[in-house]
């Protein structure tokens, strides 16, 4: 077996966070979690379940790729694999942060990679078609870790698991709840979360992936505020 490449971890590495959102029409709510008081990034902060892409990722097979719009708006400013590892990064960690599952009945017809055992022997494949990408953003210089991250939103009610039993969670999050965005801004959390929850309270009752994406855009150069639109590009 050929060993995985060594990860960088000081370089800004590709990340996938998935924000679900349950009783949209009601009373919406979303899955949160605390991050242990002795991590590296963002200790103590509540925060949507999410990390890097492995480099992994990018070969394992989905039963149902990410809607096209979405990936388009990921392609805009980034490589053509990327929309599937990102999507499969989303499924992978939210399911080892979690315990919750985005997938598809089905048997893999591929060798099982070390990291999706756990999944796969729940008898699904991991499926991304439910999954909508609401936002992107870099981690701003001068982090102990860098991540461009970017956000998918997705409904509760597509989950194949009983969203109240995070029993098969790892130990990555603590304190896993459901918070109601009337009372999440009370919660400690990183900045950039509060301004994505800004966008997912816009779209709390919107089941259409938006028209544009927000970008926030920060480099070594400049900060910048984009949005992406999913044009392909021209010749």
């Amino acid at each position: 077996m050929t060993a995985e490449p060594k990860i960088d971890k000081s370089q800004i590495r590709h990340a996938a966070t998935v924000i679900v959102l349950r009783d949209r029409w009601t009373s919406p709510r979303i899955l949160m979690g605390q991050r242990g008081a002795k991590a590296v990034f963002m200790p103590n902060k509540f925060v949507f379940p999410g990390g890097a892409v492995d480099p992994g990722d990018y070969h394992v097979p989905l039963a149902g790729a990410l809607p096209e719009g979405c990936a388009a708006r990921i392609s805009e400013d980034s490589a053509p694999d990327m929309a599937h590892a990102l999507s499969v990064a989303a499924i992978r960690e939210l399911f080892e942060e979690t315990g919750q599952v985005l997938g598809q009945p089905g048997e893999w017809d591929t060798d099982v990679p070390d990291d999706w055992t756990d999944f796969a022997a729940t008898g699904h494949m991991p499926h991304a078609s439910a999954l909508q990408f609401v936002f992107r953003a870099i981690t701003p210089p001068g982090r102990p870790r860098r991540f461009d991250a970017r956000f998918f939103l997705v409904d509760a009610d597509t989950l194949v698991t009983d969203p109240d039993d995070f029993s098969a969670a790892s130990d990555e999050l603590s304190h896993l709840q459901w918070v109601g965005l009337d009372d999440v801004r009370s919660f400690d959390m990183p900045f950039i979360t509060e301004v994505v929850l800004s966008e997912v309270q816009k779209r709390a009752q919107s089941v259409e992936p938006p028209a544009s994406v927000p970008f926030f855009k920060n480099n070594e150069e400049e900060n910048l505020f984009l949005r992406l639109r999913g044009h392909r590009p021209t010749d």
